[in-house]
């Protein structure tokens, strides 16, 4: 992924970038590609995510990742692996209109 690739945030208070404060230029290309990666989903897929408030949950895991000790690509990659564990429920299903018996 190259920089002219890499869509910026277009939340930098709130979402992922801004709970990753310092760590946000960094984590952000990093944050994208595994998303990306995870999901096969296109990069403004991803930074919609990030940009919203499951974004800024999403940094939460990852900050977490961090305090225990784990450099900041590990955590992006424990972060995003504990996420896809994540089946989608009766609440997300209504709130998103996802089916809930779609694979996550």
């Amino acid at each position: 992924m190259t920089a002219t690739q890499t869509p910026a945030t277009q939340n930098e208070a709130w979402g992922f970038w801004g709970t990753m404060e310092e760590h946000a230029p960094a984590a952000w290309p990093l944050a994208l590609q595994a998303i990306c990666a995870a999901t096969a989903q296109p990069l403004d897929d991803a930074r919609a995510f990030l940009d919203s408030r499951h974004g800024r949950h999403f940094a939460d895991s990852v900050r977490d990742a961090l305090a225990r000790g784990q450099a900041l690509p590990k955590a992006i990659d424990t972060a995003t692996a504990q996420w896809m564990t994540w089946g989608i429920g009766r609440t997300t299903s209504r709130q998103h209109g996802i089916p809930a018996a779609c694979p996550t």
